[in-house]
């Protein structure tokens, strides 16, 4: 993920709205800076190796006055907010020097949630990738944000108390010393994978194991090919109860009006749309000190099925299907001939990737990233929160990304998107809106339209 962000943006941004209670700017970034030193996971930095001969290191730093920044406004509206939050996602941190920034709009009018003439203090976390995948993401952002003392910890996450030259020098002569021993590794490793990939064809052709995913052409959402130049947010902050539907999760539930809602922007396109697929991450546990642990489903969105429960129900089953598979334990033997690879090697392969081209098939039209921040217990500078949101990353392939964030009963549906690819980005949101409530309406009724 951090050599990765050398070639396209993929830092993580994550929005807390909180009631603005007043406290001062310089209040606010004391707060910060006391929450900081009680989350060793913010009190660190990236420190590369020269030549990258030994994989990158995490070294404890102290908290610099650049990671809070206060955005001044001409007029601190909700969309002036998100036209700020279109320029703030085509940035990147520097994990070399740090790898986060919390971002601040004060006294915001017209925000979702909040009372005519209220004021909102929206927060926005933005972490390197490398530093946190969504879950852990959303772990450290309670963490700064919660109540009472902090004390946190993640596993991983590394305190070296040595001089950072000796650092360096100490894992470049391990790198030096074990590559050999990591070149057979890695050799070793791949024909276990090649064993393991052909145990699960087999398990597949006897019924065993739900089959991969197909690919898919790519359509209008996946643009040409090339990075956005510019970015576009929107957010649907919903009650949660809209999304909470009898016998499926508000991810199948969010998934589904999704579904209807870019088969319905396509067709006004006259764009093909009688197949859609949504890639989804999964959140899975890995042994040792991973920061991103999670494995990319690609889900049919069954645009083929006209009635909304029927659609429901078998997104629900690709889901369940896509999970299975990706848990066997033959997928964890094939990712760990990629853990053996020396360093030189795999920067070799990230740097050469060719992450500007679009392929003939993609996993997916889209991203849906679902996370679920916990409860509605935290606070910034005296005002608790009424909602959070986030939007993953666009890159040459995705120029559309989806965000299903919980908090306590809130549920917010974040659009990300490219406005060269989707000029008119306000029709597509007020689709996807019109389409929660026909879910909902469809899913409680049981009706078969």
């Amino acid at each position: 993920m951090y050599w990765l962000s050398a070639r396209t943006r993929n830092d993580l941004f994550l929005l807390y709205a909180f009631a603005d209670a007043g406290e001062s700017d310089a209040a606010l970034r004391r707060v910060v800076h006391t929450r900081v030193a009680g989350i060793p996971d913010l009190l660190t930095r990236v420190l590369d190796t020269p030549a990258n001969i030994a994989y990158p290191i995490w070294v404890p730093c102290e908290f610099a006055d650049t990671q809070f920044v206060v955005h001044s406004l001409p007029d601190p509206t909700w969309s002036a907010v998100r036209d700020a939050l279109g320029a703030l996602l085509a940035t990147g941190v520097r994990a070399n020097e740090r790898p986060w920034r919390l971002h601040v709009f004060r006294d915001v009018r017209d925000a979702p949630g909040f009372a005519s003439g209220e004021p909102a203090l929206i927060a926005v976390l933005q972490l390197s990738h490398a530093l946190a995948d969504g879950r852990r993401a959303s772990a450290l952002a309670r963490a700064l944000f919660g109540s009472g003392t902090t004390d946190y910890v993640l596993d991983g996450a590394g305190r070296e108390k040595r001089g950072e030259d000796a650092v360096v020098l100490t894992a470049v002569a391990n790198a030096l010393l074990r590559f050999p021993i990591a070149m057979a590794r890695t050799v070793i490793r791949g024909l276990n994978a090649e064993r393991a990939r052909r145990e699960l064809a087999a398990l597949t052709q006897a019924g065993e194991l739900p089959p991969p995913a197909p690919g898919v052409p790519p359509n209008l959402l996946n643009g040409d090919g090339s990075d956005p130049s510019t970015h576009a947010v929107r957010m649907i902050v919903c009650d949660a109860d809209r999304l909470r539907t009898p016998g499926h999760t508000v991810t199948t539930t969010a998934l589904t009006a999704i579904s209807l809602a870019l088969q319905r922007y396509l067709a006004r396109h006259d764009a093909p749309a009688d197949s859609l697929r949504a890639q989804v991450p999964m959140a899975a546990t890995a042994p040792g000190p991973e920061r991103n642990t999670y494995r990319d489903l690609s889900i049919d969105l069954s645009a083929d099925i006209p009635s909304i429960p029927d659609r429901a129900a078998a997104i629900a089953a690709a889901l369940a299907s896509a999970r299975t598979r990706a848990q066997h334990p033959l997928q964890r033997a094939q990712s760990r001939a990629t853990d053996a690879i020396p360093a030189p090697i795999l920067h070799r392969d990230v740097t050469h990737f060719p992450v500007h081209a679009l392929p003939e098939q993609l996993s997916g039209h889209t991203v849906v990233s679902s996370v679920h921040r916990g409860p509605a217990d935290l606070s910034f500078g005296g005002g608790p929160v009424r909602f959070t949101a986030g939007f993953p990353a666009l890159g040459a392939v995705m120029h559309l990304t989806h965000g299903i964030h919980g908090l306590g009963d809130t549920i917010t549906l974040s659009l990300h998107a490219d406005p060269a690819t989707l000029p008119d980005l306000d029709a597509y949101a007020a689709l996807l809106e019109e389409a929660v409530g026909e879910v909902a309406v469809a899913l409680r009724s049981g009706s078969p339209d």
